[in-house]
This record gives C-alpha cells, structure tokens and sequence, in this order.
C-alpha cells in the first residue's frame, strides 16, 4: 500500500534536486512535467498515450469543470479519475487564476470572489471553502489552496494586500480540506506562495505558509508576462524560502528553457498548456529550438520533426506530411503534433532527473541552451 503522500530526494546538484512522490495512486518521478487537462482531457491525447509519453501525473481545472460539466455530476459519475479514464495521481488547480483570468465581472471580498461564467454568464461565488469542496467532488489527489493573484504591475500596496489575504485563505483551505474526511487522509494539500516580485513579500507569505503546514509549497503569481529575467530573478530566492523537505511546484511554468533554469533553481514541479496549445497551432518543440511546421520549407522535408527524438510522431511520419495535415486543417495533424510536443517535454524531464543523478546538470544545461538558441 502506497503511503498517503511521501517525497524522497534521491541526489541534489547544485540547488537542483530529483526524487519521488509517493501516492496512493502511483510514484511522480521529479522534476515533473503535469501536461495539462484542463476539461477532463488532454487536448488531441488519449490517457494512455499521455500516460506513454512518460507523464505520470496530469492537472485538472477547478474553474472549467465546476462549470461544465460540474463537479457534483462529475463525482455522481465515479470522480475525475474514472470519468476520464486516467487512474494515476491528479493534480487540480484552485480556479483562483481562471476566475481572474477569464470573467469579465468578478467582485472580490474576504469571503472570496463572485464571478461571471464566460459560457453562459451564469453568476457563481468561489471561496476557500468551495474550491476545497470542488477539488474533492473531483477526487483530485493534489488539492491546491485557493489564492488571490495580482497582476505583477500591481503597486507594493495591492500585491501586499492580496498577498496577505492569499495567507488568510490558505489557513481556510487547510481548514476546509482537512474537513473533507476520507478524502484528506488519503490525498495531499499544497499552499501557494505569492508575493509578485518583492523578495520581503515572497518571505513573509513563505513564513506564512510554512506556519500552517502543507504537504508542498507552489511558487504563485509568475509566468504572467513579467519575462523569464524577472521570474528566475524570484526563483534565485524563492524556493529556499520554502520548506527543503517538500516539493516545490512552479505554476503555469513554462517553455523548455524556462523549465531548464528553474529545475537549477530548486524547482521540482511543473505544468503548463504550451505543448498542447502549441501542437495544435503547428508549433513543434525540437532539440535545435522550436519549428513552426506550417512553413512552405517543410512541405517536401522528409525527416522527422526532431531527429532526436524517440516519439511514434517522429518515427512513423515526415515533416512533410505532418506539414501537410496542418495546413489542411486535418484532426490528425494536432495529435501528432501534441504527442511529439508531449514526448519532448518527458523526455526533457527524465533527461533533467538522470543529468542531477549523476551530478553533471551545469554541463547538461549549458549544452541544451546552445543547441536549442541555435548555437549549438
């Protein structure tokens, strides 16, 4: 029987670390790459072909199921993990940055924040206490505390304010999710930093935090237009203002080399949509730097999109034909262009956790930047 939630460091490089996240559902090996399923499915994937590329945990979205098809029909139909055919670890988000993101009109208060569907219009109220809901009507395995982010432009003032409100509903998160009976004894609860991009502030939310207790700790309220300078700026302090002993998840994180240089920051976790959305839109995602496969330069390329690349994409078709079913607008054409983007990313993450294993990262980190900016 797999423990609840256990996290073992195997080797350290550096500030970089690899290890494993023992669940009841199954090991996540770190550095993890979570690919996206923001509405009960990978875009264009299969759960097996997710589970093939080498993913061993996938993200959910509280905002988007809540709304459709519902978490409570969602629970009614057996939880996310039979609904959507995938039976290792989930990881949901809180729907804190969907809400912000995505609705036109919201009304934010103590209690939490009233919003407008963007399907219907359709009014709602999310609260520490129903996203705690929510993610457990889903049987999401890793729950993560509601927050309020801020734009990074914000002034010191508002980031200080929603930081210091992010902290009062993470104690009401912790509150609410260890009311959730079975489901809290057996799943796992992260809090988020925030803090924008004020060392001070990032250090008393961090404190804040560690003051409640979670079973892992999200760096928040980065990758949101402030540049990878600025943000692996936070990232030099960031993660060690958390708890060593605990997984640190970077959210919304990110293109390859950003990936790259927070796995040399500390950084253990991550997700992002630019694999999936990327495939879909003709962007691939290669070791010599990303192609944009809708270029009349690869409508008669007969290599794979990555020649170093071991994915079913990259083995079976062309460039060319891949071109082909792009241009044409083919179903086809963005599944294998999200299963390659996909298999790249895993393929990056075992590379990261081997190249840390074996104590090389700084050469393996260096290399990969000067073949994937084009100087290699």
């Amino acid at each position: 029987m797999l423990p609840r939630f256990d996290f073992h460091i195997h080797a350290t490089d550096g500030k970089a670390r690899t290890g494993t996240i023992r669940m009841q559902r199954g090991e996540i090996r770190t550095p993890a790459f979570m690919p996206v399923g923001t509405a009960a499915t990978v875009k264009a994937m299969k759960p097996q072909d997710v589970r093939a590329s080498g993913a061993d945990i996938l993200l959910g979205n509280t905002y988007h199921l809540m709304l459709r098809p519902s978490a409570e029909r969602v629970h009614r139909l057996g939880g996310l993990h039979g609904f959507m055919g995938w039976d290792r670890p989930i990881l949901t988000d809180s729907g804190g940055y969907q809400v912000m993101s995505l609705s036109e009109l919201t009304r934010r208060s103590e209690e939490g924040i009233v919003f407008k569907s963007h399907l219907d219009g359709s009014r709602h109220m999310l609260s520490p206490e129903r996203s705690m809901e929510i993610q457990r009507l889903l049987g999401s395995n890793i729950v993560m505390a509601f927050d309020e982010l801020v734009p990074t432009t914000s002034t010191r003032e508002v980031q200080a304010a929603a930081m210091e409100r992010s902290m009062r509903w993470a104690k009401r998160s912790r509150d609410g999710f260890d009311a959730g009976g079975e489901h809290a004894q057996n799943n796992a609860l992260f809090g988020i930093q925030q803090g924008a991009l004020d060392e001070g502030l990032r250090k008393a939310s961090a404190d804040a935090l560690l003051d409640i207790g979670f079973d892992g700790y999200a760096v928040g309220g980065l990758a949101v237009g402030e540049g990878q300078e600025a943000m692996f700026g936070v990232l030099d302090y960031a993660p060690g203002q958390l708890d060593p002993a605990k997984p640190r998840y970077l959210m919304g994180v990110g293109k390859p080399d950003d990936i790259v240089g927070a796995v040399e920051r500390g950084i253990d976790m991550f997700d992002c949509v630019l694999p999936t959305r990327s495939g879909r839109t003709g962007q691939a995602f290669t070791r010599a730097g990303p192609i944009n496969i809708r270029n009349a330069k690869f409508a008669e390329d007969q290599g794979p999109l990555d020649p170093a690349c071991a994915c079913p994409t990259c083995g079976t078709f062309t460039r060319a034909y891949v071109h082909h079913l792009v241009r044409a607008g083919e179903i086809l054409g963005a599944m294998l262009m999200t299963e390659h983007n996909l298999c790249f990313y895993q393929a990056l993450m075992a590379d990261l956790r081997a190249a840390i294993a074996e104590g090389r990262l700084a050469g393996f980190a260096s290399d990969f930047r000067a073949t994937y900016y084009g100087k290699g």
